[in-house]
């Protein structure tokens, strides 16, 4: 059986929370920015600012790399060919969370991830 992550996890099983950030990263790809809670964004970031580390190299192992991780080869073509060039003077930080304050229903804090 897996070893849990120290800190907050989703979902009920490691795979399951694997999945969650997984199509989270492809959303904000596709999209550019999200609205999720503070915890999604801050464990969505690493993985996203990795994928996009990954795009930049724009080689055919860094594209099934990324293929492994993200299935919608759509996405993956827009991460390769119109977001990855935008970051290729830029040694990281690709990614912004700006809180918005809690949400109505539940009261779970809620911010923005976009790609800067």
């Amino acid at each position: 059986m897996p070893r849990p992550k120290k800190g907050p996890r989703l979902g009920g099983s490691p795979t399951h929370h694997d999945l969650i950030l997984r199509n989270l990263a492809q959303d904000l790809f596709w999209e550019g920015r999200i609205t999720t809670t503070v915890t999604r964004a801050k464990l969505v970031r690493p993985l996203a600012e990795r994928l996009i580390s990954k795009a930049r190299t724009g080689s055919l192992h860094a594209r099934r790399q990324v293929l492994a991780e993200i299935e919608n080869r759509e996405v993956v073509t827009k991460l390769f060919d119109e977001v990855a060039p935008r970051y290729a003077g830029r040694p990281g930080g690709y990614t912004r969370i700006v809180r918005l304050g809690p949400r109505r229903g539940d009261g779970a804090e809620m911010a923005v991830i976009e790609l800067i």
